[in-house]
């Protein structure tokens, strides 16, 4: 069995390709998607998503979403996979609109993190050896000191959660995204190189590179 899974760099898809893998799923392709709703601070970071999927050994894709949903659904179906993974919790919608991509695809929707409580995931992800920081912070539920922001413990999000009470654990609703700096799936750790602090209409976000620690 081979899949396909959405990339962004973030922990919960990454999580979500790591428990694939376990699972027996041969994850050879990775797809970062170039968004038409605004900046995405992952996209912007393009180089560094390269970067971690030549630490893992995966070819990373990409996929211009102003060609729309059904030509994505086409280029999954392309390229030869029985599963389309992601790593949604909560939001129902896009889980919707992947069980849509995947039917249109002719391949099956994996969400293996799906209706998980959201603390006790970010806790497991810490216990399997996952570490992240924060890259990109909602002005509105966030402080711009929230950037760079490092789980590489329990105790760094317990800290995070009484620093900031209210946020959900994974961010699931868009408080913050993240880049993963270690995982089970490629040897040794990177570090945070923040080279500039951005603003958009809805983020602080910071432009990056990942360089071996």
């Amino acid at each position: 069995m081979k899949g396909v899974a959405f990339f962004s760099g973030g922990k919960d898809g990454f999580y979500a390709l790591y428990l694939a893998e376990k699972s027996g799923i041969k994850v050879p392709y990775l797809l970062a998607l170039k968004t038409t709703i605004g900046l995405s601070p992952h996209w912007e970071n393009l180089d560094a998503l390269k970067t971690l999927a030549e630490a893992m050994g995966k070819e990373l894709l990409t996929f211009d979403m102003s060609r729309g949903s059904d030509a994505l659904a086409e280029f999954i179906a392309s390229l030869g996979v029985d599963y389309l993974i992601a790593g949604d919790v909560l939001l129902e919608d896009h889980k919707k609109w992947v069980e849509w991509l995947a039917e249109k695809a002719g391949v099956e929707a994996l969400e293996p993190l799906w209706g998980r409580n959201t603390l006790e995931l970010a806790r497991e992800m810490l216990r399997e050896g996952f570490e992240w920081a924060v890259i990109a912070v909602d002005k509105k539920k966030l402080p711009k000191e929230a950037l760079a922001y490092t789980f590489r413990s329990q105790e760094d999000l317990d800290n995070f959660l009484e620093a900031y009470p209210g946020v959900a654990p994974v961010g699931e609703f868009g408080e913050f995204h993240t880049v993963v700096l270690a995982s089970p799936i490629f040897e040794g750790r990177f570090e945070l190189e923040v080279k500039s602090v951005e603003e958009s209409e809805r983020y602080h976000w910071i432009r990056f590179g990942l360089v071996r620690a």
